[in-house]
Order: structure tokens, then sequence, then C-alpha cells
């Protein structure tokens, strides 16, 4: 897999010198090919749809391509072979199907949802079990992955939810944004991609992502997105969720892990969106969840959720404790005491002093990884398309966790009128 993982690198690099602003795209279309997932394109003439598609089946050597321009006027003929003669005198009706899309290993669909019905039907079977009916007979297509595009999508009285809902990967496709685009749109390479990967890496990866566990913290964050889009009313089927599951499992072999980890879904806003509009609201309540989801898996590291429950617990009995204290500064006689007012002030203390202590200490090993964390993440997703922003991320944590100190220091303070000794803590950084 660390083969893989380097090449996969080098594919990334390769279309990223010839797709200007496509960083999230390329990595995308590239997990969609390791998951064996399709992807819908939509965008206006001219963003390279189709060459992209192209160059991901060049990075495969380009054979078992097949493309075409869909239109009403399309026939089946046209992408699934011409009707066998011979085998039409002898009452069988067979397609030569060689050639055509049953046979490839990579296709790219041009406006998809402007071809007729008997085309749309027999996709529905190729994209999602990769079997194409020929007749009587069930052929087993070689389809690793289809590109799809699309300059608008379907209207929702035209009947294609079906089909729609076969494209697990959607990405609106826009024109280039930045001047420094447009200053090396004339200086991109000509030559075509090299060949980096092969069938054989495709099917390592798969098999290994077969064997790829989602821990239970992953399993809840599925279904937390689930929750959020039901009660945002967007339809996203069962088959869709598992999709999501199983691209995130191969996330995580194509990365060489056993387990899926929060940074493996990091895409899934592009497997959500109905329309292109909902994708920032989308984005929003996705990134919300994440945070949470990456708060546990941070738990081991910097476990805030057990100080901040020692916190809480001191925190709400605070008035009682300030009235013991206090009477035990005025030397109160031992009657007007409660008997175990000095052991609860000592078991606040020594909790307090001890997870304090301890909290500091996870704070500065924290902090010290932060350079070093964009290596990390660039090692553990190799489809991460900024590492350095998604670093940002531990910040947030660490900064959670200075403020469960802030508030432990603060509550000894106001207990036993004295600092945390040994909890010295630069709060600037």
């Amino acid at each position: 897999m660390d083969s893989i993982k380097k090449k996969t690198e080098a594919a990334v690099a390769a279309l990223e010198a010839r797709f200007l602003e496509r960083e999230e795209l390329v990595r995308l279309v590239l997990l969609g090919v390791m998951a064996g997932e399709n992807t819908l394109l939509v965008g206006p003439p001219g963003t390279a749809k189709s060459q992209l598609a192209r160059a991901v089946s060049g990075l495969f050597g380009g054979a078992g391509w097949f493309e075409y321009l869909l239109t009403r006027f399309t026939t089946p003929d046209e992408v699934f072979g011409p009707v066998s003669l011979r085998e039409l005198k002898q009452d069988r009706y067979v397609r030569q199907t060689e050639g055509y899309l049953p046979t490839a290993r990579f296709a790219f669909l041009d406006e998809i949802f402007k071809s007729g019905s008997a085309i749309l039907n027999a996709l529905l079977s190729l994209l999602n079990e990769r079997v194409y009916y020929n007749g009587r007979e069930k052929e087993q297509a070689p389809l690793l992955s289809l590109i799809a595009a699309s300059n608008e999508l379907p209207e929702e009285t035209e009947g294609l939810a079906a089909l729609y809902d076969r494209f697990l990967i959607r990405y609106e496709v826009g024109f280039l944004k930045h001047m420094s685009s447009y200053e090396r749109m004339f200086t991109l390479p000509a030559e075509p991609v090299p060949a980096l990967l092969s069938v054989a890496d495709v099917e390592s990866v798969r098999e290994r992502a077969a064997r790829v566990a989602l821990p239970e913290p992953i399993v809840l964050f599925l279904f937390q997105l689930k929750t959020d889009a039901d009660d945002r009313d967007l339809s996203v089927s069962d088959r869709r969720w598992r999709k999501i599951g199983d691209a995130w499992r191969t996330s995580a072999a194509l990365n060489g892990r056993d387990e899926v980890s929060v940074w493996d879904t990091i895409f899934t806003p592009h497997m959500l969106w109905d329309v292109p509009e909902a994708l920032p609201a989308v984005r929003e309540w996705f990134e919300s969840r994440f945070d949470a989801a990456l708060a546990i898996e941070c738990e081991a590291e910097l476990p805030l959720a057990s100080y901040a429950a020692t916190l809480e617990r001191w925190t709400s009995r605070k008035p009682e404790l300030m009235g013991h204290q206090f009477r035990k500064e005025l030397k109160a006689a031992p009657a007007q005491r409660p008997e175990a007012a000095d052991s609860l002030l000592e078991q606040a203390r020594d909790e307090l002093l001890t997870q304090g202590q301890s909290l500091r200490r996870a704070l500065v090993r924290f902090h010290e990884r932060e350079r070093g964390r964009p290596d990390e993440l660039r090692r553990l997703n190799v489809l991460l398309p900024d590492p350095v922003a998604a670093a940002a991320k531990y910040v947030t944590a660490r900064i959670r966790g200075e403020r469960v100190l802030h508030d432990m220091m603060a509550l000894y303070r106001a207990l036993f009128d004295a600092d945390m000794p040994g909890v010295e803590y630069d709060f600037t950084l």
C-alpha cells in the first residue's frame, strides 16, 4: 500500500499540474476510481470536464476508454454497440459490445441527462452493479469508474432520480478565478499524463477496503449526518449512505490503515447535495459534526471530556465548598462544621491540582506537535487538499483545552485563595 500511496500522490501532482484550481476535484475523482464510484461534473462548457476524464484514464494507460456526447437522438447502438446480424438471424438479440461502453474500463458521457429512456434505463445496472444485460445474457462490465457531465441538472419531473442517485460524487465545476491561473494557463504541460497507476492497484485498494473497520464514533458520525440530512429534507438513500461509508473505508485503505479516521470523511459534502446551491449549507452542518467527531478522536491525546467533567463537578459544588472554606478560615467550632467538610475540601484540592497539572502537560505536548501536524495529516491521508488549513482544526481543540485549564485554575484560586502550583501556562500562544 505504501507503493500505491506514493503513486497516487504522483498522480495527484500530475493532474494538478494540468488542471488549475482543481485540487479538490482531482482528489475526489481518484477516490471515486479507487472506490468504484461514478462522478458527475456539473458546469458550463469549457471547464475541462472531458479533458480531466481523459487524463484520469491516461493515468491507467488509457486502455479501455469510451466517451460519447449524448443527445435526445442518440441511439443505444451508439453507446452499447450495434446488434449482431448473425445472432439476429438465429432469433437472438445480442449486441456487439466490444469497443463500446459495456467493455470500457473508463468512460465519459457528456450531457448524460439529455439521452433517451432506452439508454438511461440500460445505464442503471451498469452504473450500480457493473452489469450489462445483453439480450438474455448478463455480462459483467470491467468498468472502474464512469465520469459524466452536464451543463444543467434534470428537473424533478423528468423521472431521472434513479440515475442521479447512481452518482455518489457530485461536483460543480466553474471557470478559473485567480489571475495566477491565467498566467500559468499558457505554460501548462502539453504532453499526456504518465501512466502511474494500474488496474491491479485499484483491486488491491478495494480488497483492503473490504477489511477496513468503521469504529463506533465514525458510525455515530455517519448517523448524525443522516439525522441532519433528514431534518433539512435532504433526500439521501440508504444505498448512498452505504456507499459513503465504503468511500471512507477506501480512503483508509489507500492510506494503509485498517480503521477509518475522521480525516477520511473530508469529501463527504460532495456526496450529499442534490443541487449545487445546497453545498454551502451542507458544508456548514457537516463541519459542525466533523469538529465534534475530531474532538472525540483527539480524546486519546487530549481527553478534554474527562477534564471538563472534573471541572463541572466541582464547579457545581462551588457554593458548598466556599462555605466550608469560609468557616474553616474563621476557625469555626467543630459543631458548626460538617464532619466531612475538611475531607471534601482536601478531595477538591487534590483532584483539581492533579487534573490541572495533567491537563497542562497534555496541552504542552499537544502544542509541541502543532508544527509537525500538517506533515502528520499528509501522511494520514494523501488526498488531503490543504494539510496546513486542516491542521488549524487542532488549534481549536487546544484552545478548548486552554479554556478548561483557565477555568480550573480560577476555581482553585476562588476556593483556596492561592494559585494552583505547577500549572504555569502561557495562554497567549
